[in-house]
């Protein structure tokens, strides 16, 4: 694989680290530094994912006209700017607009650097230099944030916060001196980056994204009481079972890769029909601890083998033009996370307990594979038939 991935990887390992430092471990610091309450605080967190979703496709619309590795360029020194200012910011708002800005930068950039990787390689290895590329982001919660978490208890939150600086650093200067100088489409351009949308196979990649991946933070965001109260683990081993789970994404992620470069569809239909079985699982192995902790650790190997086959799609839905629909697509992750998240709360505010996020996934599961359903036979249904060979002598 060309190295220009692991350039690609290593801001993309700077950008997650980036996007969960806070929730990771830091936010009581920050909001006792900062003289906020904790939920105050916390808006940080949604700040950052509101700008992904909804203003990095937009950014990644202005930069229609630049060549692709410009565009990445400005996007690793808008989020060093970001997290400069994250480290710097002497009150609350002004760590608000630093957060903000070094949100805008993420979509962009998986977006932009998706469509780079995939053109770095081979059309039969794209999946496999996607996995790469998005290895960085499955490090990041595996090395990124508690590494971060570690050094802002140690020496305060700023200094978390200008670690991150020095990995995006070290991205920009690896994207700078090894991704290759690509001179912008003459196909691409505004107009043909807007007329994709036109296109329903987009919008269907788009929303199998959703659903397909919406059951990860479904049961993620309450699996830590879930194993408090539910398999009455210790809170010291949350961390421990977590790191096995981080684990698991990192291997999912590699595993995603290679299943696609056989057949995007054919990962889909596997990576989220497990990720819809663990998490039937999850919800019956509550309980016991042995089976929780392998369900949890499959869990997250099925979770993160999602993203390479999600993410080749939309750039197969939208081949000529498909840089802002990859950002688009790193919104509707962020989309699925969100909406996860939401589901799984309003689901523990009722009273239906812990284990109901995981039958709430299942069933977000089984919509994505019915998305994924439709998107195939669309796909299917416009291939051309090919010629009758018999007639086609006959007329020579």
């Amino acid at each position: 694989m060309p190295l220009a991935l692991l350039a690609l990887a290593i801001s993309a390992f700077g950008i997650g680290t980036c996007e969960f430092i806070i929730s990771g471990g830091l936010l009581p610091e920050l909001a006792a530094d900062l003289r906020v309450g904790v939920p105050s605080a916390g808006l940080l967190v949604t700040a950052y994912a509101f700008g992904v979703v909804v203003d990095a496709p937009l950014l990644t619309l202005l930069g229609t006209r630049l060549p692709r590795k410009t565009m990445l360029l400005f996007l690793m020194a808008l989020f060093i700017t970001g997290n400069l200012l994250s480290a710097l910011a002497p009150t609350y708002g002004v760590l608000m607009i630093g957060r903000i800005l070094a949100a805008f930068a993420h979509g962009a950039y998986f977006g932009v650097g998706a469509v780079v990787a995939a053109g770095l390689v081979e059309p039969h290895r794209r999946a496999r230099a996607l996995a790469l590329m998005f290895t960085g982001l499955s490090l990041a919660n595996v090395l990124g944030v508690p590494g971060g978490t570690a050094i802002g208890q140690a020496f305060g939150w700023r200094a978390a916060f200008w670690a991150v600086v020095a990995i995006g650093a070290v991205g920009l200067a690896g994207v700078a001196a090894l991704v290759p100088s690509q001179a912008r489409s003459r196909e691409g351009g505004l107009g043909r980056e807007l007329t994709v949308f036109r296109q329903g196979g987009v919008w269907l990649a788009l929303a199998t994204t959703v659903l397909g991946f919406a059951p990860v933070f479904t049961v993620i965001t309450f699996v830590a009481p879930m194993m408090t109260d539910v398999a009455d683990f210790s809170p010291e081993a949350i961390p421990v079972v977590m790191g096995v789970f981080g684990v698991g994404l990192v291997l999912g992620n590699l595993l995603g890769g290679r299943l696609a470069d056989r057949s995007v569809q054919h990962a889909i239909y596997g990576s989220v029909g497990a990720l819809t079985m663990l998490s039937l699982g999850t919800a019956l192995t509550a309980a016991n601890k042995p089976a929780l902790v392998v369900t949890i650790t499959l869990f997250g190997v099925a979770a993160f083998a999602t993203i390479p086959p999600l993410q080749t799609q939309v750039l197969d839905s939208a081949e000529k033009a498909p840089t802002l629909a990859s950002a688009a697509n790193i919104g509707a992750f962020n989309l699925a996370n969100a909406l996860g998240s939401l589901l799984a709360g309003l689901a523990v505010d009722t009273g239906y307990g812990y284990t109901s996020p995981a039958w709430i996934a299942v069933i977000l599961g089984i919509a994505g594979l019915v998305m994924a359903g439709l998107t195939s036979f669309r796909r299917r249904s416009r291939v051309p038939a090919a010629p009758n060979r018999s007639t086609a002598k006959t007329t020579m």
